[in-house]
């Protein structure tokens, strides 16, 4: 089902080194601002990695720095505008004509 097609290491053979490369894939993706089910999706689809697998290592990444995911979390979530409170007239309205 699940094969690794490229050389790397493998789950049975050398977990050790499979998790800490499953980690680091983590952490790039992390830099590309990616949530958790974006993660998983990606690399499952470029890196045929289970996403059960990507989804415990989130975890334990998550437990061991809880305080760097809250401030994660908070910077990745949609903010609302703050000027959708203020009513703003047309950008461009015409001028009067004197």
């Amino acid at each position: 089902m699940y094969h690794n097609h490229h050389l790397g290491p493998c789950l049975l053979c050398n977990p050790r080194s499979y998790i800490r490369m499953v980690q680091h894939l983590i952490e790039r993706c992390l830099l590309l601002h990616m949530s958790c089910d974006q993660c998983i999706k990606a690399l499952a689809e470029h890196a045929s990695i289970r996403p059960i697998v990507t989804l415990t290592v989130w975890r334990e990444l998550q437990k061991e720095n809880r305080h760097f995911f809250q401030a994660y979390f908070h910077s990745i979530s949609p903010r609302p505008l703050m000027g959708s409170y203020i009513q703003r007239g047309p950008r461009f309205a015409r001028r009067k004509q004197y």
